[in-house]
């Protein structure tokens, strides 16, 4: 197998090497008991820094050294973790914009990604060109670094569409908005990437990688802390620990399904579910960038040369509304809020930058500038999107006429026909 320093793996943002296989014992957090979230702000996320959270850059900005992730982000200097801390503000430049489109009449609904910048663009940067993504209806910075589009990524929260960008094209599926579903997408993907290598005669990637070739691809689900609550998603992990899939669980707790803290769907860190299914598991920091893309690294490298699953718990917080349609005043207090804009995870990885000297005033205003510039070019291509016609819910239904669809339509649009013009 290639040392991590091998240049044939450098273009695999996996980074084939020697995997730390982390034991699900040593990566779980301290399970505790924890009061409402009206109670206490400090206590309320659930194991918030227990021992064995994985953090490379602390609240303040200082690096702390891992003997076991360090390895994964040696790579990693100060020109690309500017790169990351552009990307964040993009991000998160795009969510304020888009927020503002909605309470302007332009969208009909948006759901804000405001405080979970790092664990997207982490995650998002340490995929391969080749992998797939499957999420959920939040991951905009995902789809911002799979090349989607700011317009495409607000046409379905404009209502003109069902799916914003090509899939193939960007490697992500549209956005799943039924709650845990992808999960059960992303592992039906997996165990096609197995059935098409052995169909190549290729090495399945549950056979595991040998020496000199290169890695298979892997596919990850990205879903929040609610959605492990659904069925699809413990289908979906114990289809995925039996046949050893090639795919990454990527969990964002932002410590609210809706109004419902995460301390009354789990009375363990939701990491702990790995145990029971018989994968490794990892929590990390989700306000740290830099460790959320060691941790994915090794996850992605695991699944490509035949580990199988991981999952993934990255602690987060989401600081917004649920969407638009949602008043988190209602179940959260300020406190608590103010609590973890403390530990917001652009100001730390910009922190640890102008420690380092990497990044000044006239740099932050660049990366500002470039962020505003996105954002006018959202807004732009939000004004050109044109209404779908009518008939376009009844065109590419199915890949063969349909009788019975060709009747709906044309009943349609004898109902339409009885309208005048104007009050179509």
């Amino acid at each position: 197998m290639p040392s991590t320093t091998d240049p044939r793996t450098r273009k695999h943002l996996s980074r084939a090497g020697k995997a730390h296989e982390a034991s699900v014992d040593s990566a779980h957090g301290g399970a505790r008991d924890h009061a409402p979230a009206t109670v206490s702000p400090v206590t309320t996320p659930q194991g918030l820094d227990p021992g064995d959270t994985v953090r490379l850059i602390d609240a303040d900005g200082v690096r702390r050294p891992d003997a076991t992730y360090d390895h994964w982000v040696e790579d990693v200097d100060h020109a690309a973790l500017l790169r990351l801390y552009e990307d964040m503000v993009v991000v998160r430049r795009i969510d304020t914009e888009a927020t503002a489109l909605q309470r302007q009449g332009q969208l009909a609904l948006w759901p804000p990604l405001l405080g979970q910048e790092a664990a997207q663009i982490g995650s998002a940067r340490a995929l391969d060109a080749d992998d797939f993504v499957f999420s959920s209806y939040r991951e905009h910075g995902v789809a911002h670094v799979r090349g989607i589009a700011g317009a495409d990524l607000v046409r379905v929260w404009r209502g003109v569409t069902g799916a914003g960008w090509d899939p193939h094209e960007a490697r992500m599926a549209p956005m799943q908005v039924i709650i845990g579903a992808q999960a059960l997408h992303a592992v039906g993907y997996a165990v096609g990437i197995m059935a098409d290598a052995e169909r190549a005669g290729r090495p399945s990637p549950d056979a595991g990688t040998a020496v000199g070739q290169e890695p298979t691809e892997a596919a990850i689900a990205y879903f929040g802390d609610g959605a492990t609550s659904q069925g699809d998603v413990a289908e979906a992990f114990t289809f995925a620990s039996t046949w050893s899939a090639p795919v990454v669980f990527f969990c964002q707790n932002n410590q609210w399904a809706i109004s419902e803290p995460v301390s009354l769907q789990s009375k363990v860190p939701l990491v702990e579910r790995a145990r029971g299914y018989g994968m490794p598991g990892v929590r990390v920091d989700g306000n740290d960038v830099l460790a959320v893309l060691a941790v994915t690294r090794e996850a992605l490298h695991r699944a490509r040369t035949g580990g199988g699953p991981t999952l993934i718990e990255a602690v987060t917080y989401r600081r917004g509304p649920h969407t638009t349609a949602d008043d988190p005043t209602r179940y959260r207090t300020s406190a608590e809020i103010e609590h973890w804009e403390a530990r917001d995870p652009v100001s730390r990885i910009a922190a640890y930058l102008r420690g380092e000297g990497a990044l000044d005033d006239d740099g932050e205003a660049s990366v500002q500038a470039a962020a505003d510039a996105v954002a006018g070019e959202l807004r732009a291509g939000v004004t050109t999107i044109a209404d779908p016609s009518w008939s376009a819910i009844f065109e590419e239904v199915y890949a063969e006429p349909h009788a019975g669809l060709e009747a709906e339509r044309d009943a349609y649009a004898r109902y339409l026909d009885g309208f005048e013009e104007g009050d179509r």
